[in-house]
C-alpha cells in the first residue's frame, strides 16, 4: 500500500463542484469509482482544495492509498482510461504516507479570464467571463497591487470553517492583457476564503468600468477605523464561476522531493 499524490484537469462545467455530494456529479464522486475500478479500498480522495460548480481546474491536487503493483506511468493512464472525457490525471507519483493535499500546501493560485464585447461569443463564453462596458486597462492594473500582502479579506469572502481566521497573505495579485480584448487575473495566496476570487475580480471590473473607486477596496483592506469612515460601499456581485480556474498547488521542498 502506498500513498500517491495526482494532478487533476477538468473541466467544471458540468460538475456540481469538486467536492463528493450523495446526489450529484462531482469532480471527486466521479474520480473515487474510476477508482474502485483499479480495486481501491478507501473511503475518500483527498483535494487540496475545493472548487465550486462550474469551476475549472489544470493544477488541482489529489491523494489517496492504493495496493498498485505497476508503475506510475501505468496508473495514470489507468485512471485516465477509466475516467469521463472532463477529468483527467496529469501527474501521478508516490509520495509520504503522512502527505496531505490541502494542509500541507503552501500556496494556490488560481487565474481568471474575461473578454470585453458587447455581444456574446459562444465559444470563449465556456471558459471567460464576457464583460461590457469594456475596462481600463491601467485601473485593472493597479487595483490589483491593493490586495497583496497580509490583510483581512472578510469583505471579500467567507471563511471556510467555523470561526475561521478571515487573514491571509497574498503573494501575487496580476492582471495580463492577452490579446486585444482578453485580460487574465492571477492570484496567488497562502489560502483563499469561499469564493474569494470571484469577488475579488468583481470588484475590481466595478472599478475598471467606472463604477466604482479604488477607496472601495482600500477601506476594507484598513485598519478599523479607516473602514468605519469610509464613505463608499464595495459593490455587491461575484464574477461568474466559469471564468475561474485553480492552476497551481505549491508545497515544500521537502514534500516535493519525497517520492519513490
Amino acid at each position: 500500500m502506498a500513498r500517491y499524490q495526482l494532478t487533476l484537469a477538468y473541466d467544471g462545467t458540468d460538475f456540481f463542484g469538486s467536492q463528493r455530494q450523495a446526489s450529484k456529479r462531482t469532480v471527486q464522486g466521479e474520480f473515487e469509482k474510476a477508482l474502485c475500478k483499479l480495486k481501491w479500498t478507501g473511503r475518500s480522495v483527498n483535494l487540496a482544495g475545493r472548487t465550486d460548480t462550474g469551476v475549472h481546474a489544470t493544477g488541482q491536487v489529489a491523494s489517496f492509498d492504493l495496493d498498485w503493483s505497476h508503475s506510475d506511468e501505468e496508473l495514470l493512464r489507468a485512471l485516465n482510461a477509466a475516467l469521463p472525457a472532463d477529468l483527467a490525471v496529469h501527474k501521478a507519483r508516490v509520495v509520504h504516507a503522512k502527505f496531505h493535499p490541502r494542509f500541507d500546501a503552501t500556496s494556490r493560485c488560481y487565474r481568471y479570464r474575461l473578454f470585453c464585447q458587447p455581444v456574446r461569443d459562444p465559444i470563449r463564453e465556456r471558459f471567460h467571463w464576457r464583460v461590457w462596458p469594456k475596462v481600463e486597462s491601467e485601473a485593472l492594473v493597479q487595483t490589483a497591487q491593493l490586495f497583496l500582502g497580509t490583510h483581512d479579506f472578510s469583505a471579500f469572502g467567507s471563511p471556510t470553517t467555523p470561526r475561521g481566521s478571515t487573514m491571509r497573505t497574498v503573494m501575487k495579485a496580476k492582471w495580463t492583457q492577452a490579446g486585444q480584448d482578453e485580460w487574465h487575473f492571477e492570484v496567488q495566496a497562502d489560502a483563499f476564503l469561499y469564493r474569494m476570487v470571484r469577488r475579488l475580480v468583481f470588484v475590481q471590473v466595478a472599478v475598471a468600468q467606472g463604477k466604482a473607486s479604488a477607496d472601495t477596496i482600500v477601506h476594507p483592506l484598513a485598519e478599523q477605523e479607516l473602514v468605519e469612515n469610509g464613505n463608499e460601499q464595495l459593490p455587491a456581485g461575484l464574477a461568474p464561476a466559469h471564468g475561474l480556474m485553480l492552476v497551481e498547488v505549491t508545497y515544500p521542498n521537502f514534500i516535493e522531493s519525497i517520492g519513490q
